[in-house]
């Protein structure tokens, strides 16, 4: 009942849509007989139908937008939920205090996913929810996972679309964090260029297979990655196609997912949203150490 609640507005674009093409084919098969040759008919068709068709494309465009952001709130994990709200009880009785500040960190979370206003955040807002994040899975896993921050002054500042980075932060901790060890390192940079942020979210890992991440960007079914597949489709909608995740990943090497975002106001592209392009999934093994640029800040360090 709720999927279909969240479907209305999409479903209400799509026959808005549909209604207009309909028109337009009528229209034209009323001015068949009448109007000349087929170059007089187009002339008779776009002026009226044109306009029209922009318009509902545009709803279309952001009904899709819309939509999505709503499929990944949703995807919050339950298991998260509960594992945060697991750890804020057990550590009432013993340090109050400390609960009370993973309550506010959850607030805080909650908060910022589930806002409903606005396609585009800052770096910097993205950031607090990321830290937010973490705080709550270090609850969990205490020392045994490490986050290290990396992240240029300049591009604090620089719009990006709303939960572009906290799905990847989340699927290198659910699927980086070592099985046998139950520990991992994350790295989370962000690079200043002429014309871009340049973004990515390393772990240590255990790696995928680059062909199986490739199936998950092209849409195949199941959860595995469903937030990495979430904020590539994305990237492309606001920057065009060529502006999708760059995955390097292979079995034992670790996975570093990268995003470069312009550094001006986003004008958002208007595109098929369907990939037709291969994904940029490469099989390598990512470093598993920081560049030497600068020391990197470790979130949730004592």
């Amino acid at each position: 009942m709720n999927f279909l609640a969240e479907l209305g507005p999409l479903v209400l674009a799509l026959a808005l849509l549909a209604g207009v093409v309909l028109a337009a084919v009528l229209l034209y098969r009323t001015h068949d007989d009448d109007a000349g040759p087929a170059s007089a008919r187009q002339a008779v068709i776009s002026p009226e139908i044109r306009e029209q068709l922009s318009e509902a494309e545009e709803s279309l465009r952001r009904q899709l937008v819309e939509a999505e952001l709503r499929s990944l709130r949703a995807q919050i994990s339950p298991h998260f939920i509960y594992n945060s709200l697991n750890a804020i009880a057990a550590s009432i009785p013993t340090d109050p205090v400390r609960a009370r500040e993973l309550v506010l960190d959850f607030a805080d979370f909650t908060r910022y996913s589930l806002r409903a206003e606005g396609e585009y955040t800052t770096l910097r807002e993205e950031l607090t929810a990321v830290e937010s994040y973490v705080l709550l899975e270090k609850a969990r896993f205490g020392e045994r996972i490490q986050v290290k921050l990396q992240i240029a002054p300049e591009v604090l500042g620089v719009q990006i679309p709303f939960l572009a980075v906290q799905p990847l932060v989340e699927n290198a901790v659910r699927h980086g964090v070592d099985s046998d060890t139950g520990s991992g390192t994350v790295w989370l940079r962000a690079a200043d260029t002429a014309t871009h942020a340049e973004i990515s979210v390393e772990d240590d890992g255990p790696g995928a297979d680059p062909e199986a991440i490739r199936q998950v960007l092209h849409g195949a079914a199941g959860n595995a990655h469903i937030g990495v597949r979430n904020v590539d489709l994305r990237l492309r909608q606001a920057y065009g196609a060529a502006a999708g995740l760059v995955v390097e990943t292979a079995p034992g090497a670790g996975m570093r997912v990268s995003m470069r975002v312009p550094k001006f106001q986003p004008d958002p592209v208007h595109s098929d949203p369907v990939r037709t392009e291969s994904p940029n999934v490469q099989r390598q093994p990512v470093t598993q150490s920081p560049p030497a640029r600068q020391p990197g800040k470790d979130l949730g360090a004592s």
